[in-house]
């Protein structure tokens, strides 16, 4: 990339539009059950991986790559659909790539190799990113600046059940079922949220802030977005504090399971109970929010995160601690990344309002691109506690150096909207 530079006609903050609010309850619990269905995704399977290596006659090492198919599909899935909602509005192109999610969950039932497993969850993360993306763009719509820390904030309490639930509830459908039941059960949630999307979901870009500007015109909101050099660089800070906590969601399994010998429903409700801490952080964001700006957090978030992967990578190192060192290491850079993951977005989709749709979908792109690289990094690196702090270690101390080479953020205007009730 060239030097990039801030767009003069790009303002810092944007103002909202008028769009009709919904409550702040209900459109943080919708939104969130349709983010939530990429987290189920991924993590629902989890306490299956070494079983499924066993079943279909593979590696640990290839398992983990439908892991990184699921995050490659969310990947690119967000870059297409996020200028498709901008066109079309955020309903319709939501509720089609749930739709799509469902079709690949039962097709799952019937694959017959990694092979087709692989390409099977790579077409369930492009459904799921319909959700990740236009609730991103949603909360945009509606909100700016704090209040749109404050309801990413919400947003993520609905997200942060996911992976809490997820692996305990794939461990517990294990005890009756092989793995394919897991992705019965993620169909039938799609089932579900298509049902609820078309009933509760209001629609909140009227057809006169539609954009509908093709392939070409498309490429061009994209080419601006990545000559604003403030987003661009805190779209990377996201992307690597993104891959951060997919260190963990990629390794955990093998290191509770493989080098400390928890058996599944061990596995899942330690897994929850590490999620609890990183919903703790995107909760306690808002109050936090009152005194300090979503920059300062940001800063503190990705700090505090670089040290606590050093801490794991030397507990590890050492054998300090047992599993307890090990834990409480991985449990420190969760809270962290809540810290963390409601700023960056805000701040980076307060600059392109006129845009939000593409704005969201480079940066989910992004966040879930570096999570498909991280996945198969921490399995060449041994699958084991300290990989997962090496790479957390390097992803954050990146993301420190993006913050202050590239984004500034004390230079950065702090926005004063308070959130609707």
């Amino acid at each position: 990339m060239t030097a990039v530079q801030d767009r003069a006609d790009v303002p810092a903050v944007a103002p909202a539009p008028a769009v009709a609010r919904p409550g702040a309850a209900r459109i943080a619990l919708t939104l969130g059950a349709f983010v939530a269905l990429g987290p189920l995704t991924i993590d629902m399977y989890l306490p299956a991986l070494p079983r499924i290596a066993d079943d279909l006659l593979s590696t640990s090492a290839t398992v983990q790559l439908t892991l990184t198919g699921t995050l490659i599909g969310l990947a690119l899935g967000q870059l297409v659909i996020g200028p498709l909602s901008d066109a079309f509005g955020r309903r319709r192109p939501l509720l089609a790539g749930t739709a799509l999610h469902v079709l690949a969950s039962l097709l799952v039932l019937v694959a017959p190799n990694i092979a087709v497993l692989g390409s099977l969850r790579v077409l369930q993360g492009v459904g799921a990113a319909a959700g990740s993306v236009i609730a991103l763009a949603v909360v945009r719509d509606l909100y700016v600046g704090r209040s749109a820390a404050t309801m990413l904030s919400r947003l993520f309490l609905v997200l942060g059940a996911a992976p809490v639930l997820a692996p305990t509830i794939g461990g517990e459908v294990l005890r009756f079922t092989d793995w394919r039941g897991v992705f019965l059960l993620l169909a039938a949630y799609g089932v579900g949220m298509l049902a609820v999307g078309w009933k509760t979901l209001p629609e909140t870009l009227p057809p006169e802030r539609r954009r509908s500007s093709g392939v070409r015109g498309t490429l061009r909101t994209y080419g601006r977005l990545l000559h604003d050099r403030t987003y661009v660089g805190l779209v990377l800070v996201a992307g690597l504090t993104m891959a951060g906590l997919f260190s963990y969601v990629s390794g955990s399994s093998f290191v509770y399971q493989g080098q400390f010998g928890l058996d599944e429903q061990q596995f899942g409700l330690l897994f929850g109970a590490g999620a609890f801490w990183l919903i703790a952080a995107t909760q306690l964001n808002p109050l936090l929010l009152r005194r300090w700006s979503p920059q300062q957090l940001l800063v503190a978030g990705t700090v505090l995160g670089a040290l606590a992967g050093a801490a794991l990578v030397a507990l590890a190192g050492t054998g300090t601690g047992g599993l307890v060192g090990v834990t409480g290491a991985l449990w420190a850079v969760l809270f962290a990344c809540g810290l963390a993951l409601p700023n960056a977005p805000a701040l980076a989709l307060s600059r392109h309002g006129d845009a939000a749709g593409s704005a969201a979908a480079l940066l989910g792109a992004i966040q879930f691109g570096v999570g498909a690289l991280v996945s198969p990094v921490v399995g060449l690196l041994g699958n084991d506690a300290v990989a997962i702090g090496l790479v957390v270690v390097t992803a954050l101390s990146l993301a420190i150096a993006v913050l202050v080479t590239v984004v500034r953020p004390w230079q950065l205007p702090v926005a004063d909207e308070v959130p609707a009730a």
